[in-house]
């Protein structure tokens, strides 16, 4: 009798165990604050200009490798590079302008007007609306795992980045705002409104893998 008990207690205490460890596993998943509320939240998505072409640093031209874009003065190398490694996928992002043979090409990018909407002092060149919930779940699980960062892949200085993307987000009109600012070029995202949760801010290849799918959903090709 008493072997029968201590196998029913064997058995209830591994299924507590194993309970216990599912319930850890869902825990350590779930994204961190504030993003483990973005799937239900008020979110919006900025297409920023990267960089001000009134407060740009003015720098020399180089010759850059056989089919890469040219080098542009003004234009901070993270950009130029940025562009001739892998913004191909994302001419959406590219600031209108600034390269020959896009569409809306210039010589020289135009000034912002005083009056131009900025999100966090970056010119905004669009928005638009994260109706999708399984968007901004997506983005709220990209965002909120760790595991999407290491410093080793940030591109830029310490203090400096040029988001080509804004986000912000919120539980409800009188909320305080979530905004991050996301910077392809830089290979980071920075918090702008709350405290960062993760160690690193260095963006993951497969992060902005991630990221670039959701881009294609929130603006698509040609718009």
């Amino acid at each position: 009798m008493q072997s029968h008990t201590s196998l029913r207690s064997s058995r209830a205490f591994v299924a507590t165990c194993l309970t216990a460890g599912l319930l850890g596993t869902a825990c350590a998943s779930a994204p961190a604050a504030p993003f483990d509320t973005l799937k239900n939240a008020n979110a919006t998505a900025y297409r920023l200009q990267n960089f001000d072409a009134t407060t740009a640093a003015p720098a020399a031209a180089a010759p850059g490798a056989p089919g890469a874009a040219p080098a542009i003065p003004g234009v901070p190398p993270e950009i130029m590079s940025w562009i001739q490694t892998g913004a191909q996928g994302l001419q959406q992002l590219i600031p209108p302008g600034l390269l020959p043979g896009l569409p809306g090409a210039t010589a020289v990018l135009p000034a912002a007007a005083p009056e131009t909407p900025r999100f966090h002092n970056f010119r905004i060149l669009s928005q638009t609306q994260v109706i999708d919930p399984e968007l901004r779940e997506k983005l709220g699980k990209i965002l909120g795992d760790p595991d999407s960062y290491d410093n080793q892949y940030a591109r830029c200085a310490p203090g400096v980045i040029y988001p080509e993307m804004g986000l912000s987000f919120s539980g409800g009109p009188t909320a305080q705002p979530s905004d991050v600012l996301i910077s392809f070029s830089c290979s980071q995202a920075v918090s702008r409104s709350f405290a960062w949760p993760h160690p690193a801010t260095g963006l993951k290849p497969d992060t902005i893998a991630s990221l670039t799918e959701v881009v294609q959903k929130l603006w698509p090709p040609g718009t």
